[in-house]
């Protein structure tokens, strides 16, 4: 079974994500459960939302392991997907941003490049051996952005989110801490 999370930011989406780690660890000692965290601590803001992350996964889901990787996705859950392990990816959206950082970047992907990013994580999902939990932002819910390099992203990461939704069998949507299932 795989899920995919969806919500904005500090609406559970990563409580969810733990719970679901937990509940798994529950039910029985051989199952495992290996969190893919993409952040990349870019600024001092964000290194220390990271440690706060870690602090508070720690002490919820104490057996979670977490393997840092901001951009290889897709070779990482091939390389740990197990029938008895558990994957959480949090998040798509900081991974998008990895592979598009910084904006002024020759070398960084094109918008099909990013097409093609996206249909092989949605194939290694599909064939992975486990459950895989996803968390992502939806923030395709506002105005239409100022500046290319937003509307890009904006458009690029709801491209993402509906291709991964489809090769997930749950999508849930969280607002103020509440689940709303999706599929």
């Amino acid at each position: 079974m795989h899920e995919l999370i969806l919500g904005g930011q500090k609406s559970g989406k990563s409580r969810r994500a733990e719970m679901i780690a937990k509940d798994w660890l529950l039910q029985s000692p051989d199952h495992k459960a290996v969190l893919i965290a993409t952040a990349q601590p870019w600024d001092e803001e964000m290194r220390q939302r990271i440690a706060r992350h870690q602090y508070d996964r720690a002490a919820r889901v104490p057996s979670l392991t977490t393997v840092e990787e901001p951009v290889h996705l897709v070779q990482t859950i091939q390389r740990l997907s197990q029938p008895d392990t558990l994957l959480v990816v949090d998040c798509l959206t900081l991974w998008l941003t990895n592979l598009l950082m910084p904006m002024d970047d020759k070398n960084k992907p094109i918008v099909g490049e990013l097409i093609t990013y996206t249909a092989m994580l949605s194939v290694a999902i599909s064939k992975a051996a486990g459950p895989i939990v996803i968390v992502s932002n939806e923030i395709g819910l506002g105005v239409i952005p100022m500046g290319i390099e937003v509307r890009t992203f904006v458009d690029a990461l709801g491209t993402l989110n509906q291709v991964i939704a489809q090769a997930c069998d749950k999508v849930t949507l969280m607002a103020a801490g509440l689940p709303l299932s999706l599929k």
